[in-house]
């Protein structure tokens, strides 16, 4: 088993649940504070390093076999972000998903920067579901 950090729609009460919902549900969440997230087209959010981040930000973890993560988590995640490795303000490396590499650069005006809200669920308006 894998712990998978989910910062999106594949948290509780999100239109992706379903790929994360048979597994354990280890608890809520964040990063360590040197990540930015940004939201792609309004459309879901995508993390990226920042060294001069200040900012922790929310998510959920799952405890998910390899194997579930490359055939039912994955094939829904959009192009724009790839298989990463995130660390938790708690010092513990966990594997997420993250803006792909050049993403940033080509695709600007699709992305908006939303660290300030501290997570996609702020940021969308969303109740917190605990």
């Amino acid at each position: 088993m894998t712990a998978l950090f989910c910062s999106g729609d594949a948290m509780r009460g999100g239109r992706l649940h379903h790929n994360v919902s048979a597994h354990p549900f280890l608890g809520a969440v964040r990063t360590a504070p040197h990540y930015r997230m940004y939201s792609v087209r309004d459309e879901f959010p995508a993390l990226a390093e920042d060294p001069s981040g200040d900012t922790p930000l929310a998510g959920e973890i799952y405890d998910v076999p390899l194997s579930a993560i490359r055939t039912d988590f994955l094939p829904d995640e959009p192009p724009e972000l790839e298989l990463t490795v995130v660390e938790l303000d708690d010092g513990r490396d966990v594997l997420a998903v993250g803006l792909r590499p050049g993403v940033l650069e080509r695709q600007s005006d699709e992305l908006t920067d939303i660290t300030v809200h501290g997570g996609w669920r702020t940021y969308r308006g969303l109740p917190d579901p605990s």
